[in-house]
């Protein structure tokens, strides 16, 4: 494999990931990825891009950026990552309760919003109907 394609520009990296230049460099300063610098010019290489891969996965889960570190820097533990799996399922479970308890409490909130607006249309419907006046 040649050195070309054992690392990623930064415009390659965004391209490929779908994230801005600056969003890159926010990963660097929260020690999150940490690409070859050449001057002026950064560097991705493939462990990088697995990593910014995780980062964007936690991130859509909801997981805080602080956490995503701490399960990352577990990667190189010496375990055969059975210290960061155990650690990254420990997390997810906790995500997975928080997020089925807000989509519990949405649900709840559809429900009573539906009700509501059961309520409201049979009211503008009673009220644009014309009453017969009692002779």
């Amino acid at each position: 494999m040649t050195e070309r394609t054992e690392t990623m520009t930064i415009r390659e990296m965004c391209d490929a990931f779908e994230v801005t230049p600056r969003t890159l460099r926010f990963y660097e300063a929260k020690e999150l990825l940490f690409p070859i610098r050449e001057g002026q010019k950064r560097l991705f290489t493939r462990r990088d891009r697995a990593r910014l891969k995780l980062i964007l996965r936690g991130k859509r889960f909801g997981f805080s950026l602080e956490e995503i570190r701490q399960l990352l820097n577990l990667y190189d533990k010496g375990d055969q990552q059975l210290t960061q799996l155990e650690r990254t399922y420990e997390v997810a479970q906790k995500r997975m309760d928080e997020m089925e308890k807000q989509r519990d409490e949405l649900n709840k909130a559809i429900e009573e919003l539906s009700e509501q607006m059961r309520w409201g249309e049979q009211m503008i419907t009673s009220l644009r109907t014309p009453k017969k006046v009692a002779e």
